[in-house]
């Protein structure tokens, strides 16, 4: 509760910026300048569905990053690795202003087992099954095609990343694989 305010000898409440307010008076709320918005980073598009979500120091929360990438055919989640999204923050600084494509992100034991059996390359044991891995391109501004995976890598390498990198250069797939597990490489052809 805030303390009552003394009255000037006009009946008015004395207010900081040199104008009286009069008593009873309805008083809109003031923006307080908190400091500059944080910059955007990148933005993140999840491509199965399109949704965008601005990529900040602060922001998305990890919940609404792992909301993001939900298990496409379930719908379910997990709690992903927060370095995961470190990890994309880093990179995104290094390319300013670009879409940071998702790929993949959490897959539910019955996806992983799906695309196992279409013959994607996709482990039984999958950092995705345990929310410890996300799969990603980076398109910069007005480009029509995603950073060269090989060159990805390298960039991730360079910012200390101890955990799998899985490199995707073909056609079709285009994209880097980033995980928390144990320090390994792979190229797919």
């Amino acid at each position: 509760m805030l303390a009552a305010q003394p009255l000037g000898a006009d009946g008015r409440v004395p207010h900081t910026t040199g104008h009286a307010i009069k008593k009873g008076a309805a008083v809109a709320p003031t923006a307080i300048p908190f400091g500059p918005p944080a910059p955007l980073l990148a933005t993140l598009v999840q491509t199965h569905t399109d949704e965008r979500v601005p990529l900040e120091i602060e922001s998305p929360p990890s919940h609404r990053f792992d909301a993001l990438l939900a298990d496409r055919v379930t719908g379910s989640k997990t709690h992903l690795d927060p370095r995961l999204l470190d990890l994309l923050r880093a990179v995104a600084q290094r390319h300013p202003g670009c879409r940071v494509e998702l790929v993949s992100g959490f897959r539910s034991p019955k996806l992983n087992e799906m695309l196992r059996k279409k013959g994607h390359h996709v482990a039984s044991h999958s950092q995705h099954s345990l929310g410890h891995a996300v799969d990603f391109r980076i398109v910069e501004q007005d480009a029509d095609r995603g950073v060269d995976p090989r060159a990805l890598e390298g960039e991730i390498r360079a910012l200390g990343w101890d955990g799998g990198v899985g490199v995707y250069p073909t056609k079709d797939d285009w994209f880097v694989h980033a995980d928390v597990g144990p320090r390994r490489r792979w190229v797919s052809n």
